[in-house]
């Protein structure tokens, strides 16, 4: 058979054989995916058992010398390497795997994911991924409709997870505030005096990453004042208002969390957002986890007044199951993206854009982007918001059923009811330290790759100590007899500890 550009399928393809061409591919996915296969049934659990210094010595050993003078072949290399990921990966579709935010990805979304990665669209021209770029559009479209924005008003662009959007939302923040006080354009002029009078105002259960962006923002991060919050876990409004009436500086930003990584904590977003009016402050609203709730009829009412955000977080790569990135930045009006435009000649020149050859360029602070946005649309129009929220559903119902048995367990300690889909706790020895006991169990738990809990500390003066464990469910296919037999792993962890 003969043709342009036809390739004869080869049973070995040649290393640096391209992508292009699905019979090429086909044989390397297919050993990819046998090799997946025999590292997890190698594995036998959700996390590979022993120190973190045997699976080191098994990297390397494998690996050999990571840039070999000559090469193995490409189905070797495949083989080899991916049975040593599967083998030493957490694997989050373990329903005893329940640490962080880390989803099991659907297996739609790992599919797409392969298709883009074979055809490499890269998002910052339109000459580099022409469906891609349309496409992303209309998918922030359909999640700035999600979250109660005016589409035809409303702008975004997919970000590799929260810590970016957030990073997106307080540098157009601080450059609006700048602009109010000032006049002057930051992204031209630089930071003026007034800069180191911003502030932003987060509550202390708020993600890490509004401290460290303030500080690459160049605010510091004595600019974020942490505002206290109530007995769920969620900011106090009238701590905010007397932190916002007291605290001095410019109130550049106010930072709400809509779903905290401990508690699953959501702030209270219409109070929050009125106050922030009031005082003249840019609302962000950090839904990375929490927004997710918002395909849920059960659950969607915990954002109400999200809609009244100046911008949003979201990250589809926890509620939302999609592989590693999928976050997504929302700005109510595209207007206020304006700090992000940029022109590049050999991108987005103005002659190519007025014929209809538009850019993503100036939404991102990225240049060459992958197209995360493909799995994305792929999972929405595969499952619909019905789909997605039923798996958010069943999700809370494991947590309410966790909370449930720990509740009712002599040895366990409910920390707070759940929310979304974390439940916090912890084991109470009969002798023991709390703290070094629910510490230890933990590890304990892990060099026997039986399960993988997470860990936190809470504030203040906790009676008994202030470690807890934590169960992140995110495991929609996961049943109650997998909760049942994860606790009942703790408990029996717990009481190894405490002899």
């Amino acid at each position: 058979m003969s043709g342009v550009g036809f390739v004869e399928p080869a049973a070995e393809p040649h290393p640096a054989a391209l992508a292009g061409g699905a019979a090429l591919l086909r044989p390397l996915l297919e050993a990819a995916l046998a090799a997946l296969e025999d590292g997890v049934a190698r594995r036998g659990g959700p996390v590979p058992s022993g120190e973190p210094g045997e699976l080191a010595e098994l990297v390397r050993a494998t690996l050999g010398e990571a840039l070999p003078a000559t090469g193995t072949g490409a189905v070797a290399a495949l083989e080899q390497l991916t049975r040593l990921l599967a083998y030493g990966s957490a694997d989050p579709a373990d329903p005893a795997c329940a640490a962080h935010l880390h989803c099991p990805p659907l297996a739609v979304a790992v599919a797409a994911e392969m298709a883009a990665a074979a055809l490499n669209p890269s998002l910052d021209s339109w000459d580099q991924a022409p469906a891609a770029t349309a496409l992303e559009d209309e998918v922030v479209r359909g999640l700035a409709g999600l979250v109660g924005f005016d589409p035809d008003r409303a702008a975004g662009v997919v970000t590799c997870g929260g810590t970016e959007s957030n990073l997106m939302g307080l540098l157009l923040a601080r450059d609006a505030a700048v602009r109010r006080e000032t006049g002057l354009d930051p992204a031209l002029e630089g930071l003026p005096v007034v800069a180191c009078r911003l502030r932003v105002y987060a509550s202390e259960a708020a993600h890490f990453s509004v401290q460290r962006n303030a500080a690459l923002l160049g605010l510091g991060e004595t600019a974020v004042v942490p505002v206290p919050v109530d007995a769920r876990h969620r900011m106090d409004p009238a701590a905010l208002e007397r932190a916002l009436d007291t605290g001095g500086g410019v109130s550049m930003a106010i930072v709400a969390t809509a779903g905290t990584t401990d508690f699953g904590s959501v702030d209270p977003l219409p109070e929050i957002a009125d106050l922030a009016r009031r005082h003249g402050a840019w609302l962000h609203v950090d839904a990375a986890y929490g927004g997710g709730a918002l395909f849920s009829s059960r659950l969607a009412g915990l954002l109400d007044g999200i809609a009244a955000a100046d911008s949003v977080a979201l990250d589809l790569h926890k509620l939302g199951w999609q592989p590693v990135a999928a976050g997504v930045f929302l700005a109510r009006e595209a207007a206020a993206m304006a700090p992000l435009a940029r022109r590049v000649a050999y991108l987005n020149p103005a002659d190519d854009e007025a014929a209809g050859y538009v850019s993503l360029l100036g939404r991102s602070l990225r240049t060459t982007r992958r197209a995360d946005v493909f799995k994305i649309a792929v999972t929405l129009r595969a499952l619909g918001r019905e789909g997605l929220g039923r798996l958010v559903d069943a999700c809370h119902d494991l947590a309410r059923h966790a909370a449930d048995r720990i509740a009712a367990h002599p040895r366990l300690e409910l920390a707070a009811e759940p929310v979304l889909t974390t439940v916090v706790f912890r084991y109470l020895p009969t002798t023991g330290d709390p703290d070094r006991v629910n510490a230890a169990l933990r590890r304990r738990l892990l060099r026997a790759g039986r399960a993988v809990v997470g860990r936190t500390e809470l504030g203040g003066a906790e009676p008994g100590g202030r470690v807890r464990l934590k169960l992140t469910l995110l495991n929609p296919h996961a049943t109650r007899a997998d909760v049942d037999a994860l606790l009942a792993a703790v408990v029996a962890a717990g009481a190894e500890e405490d002899r």
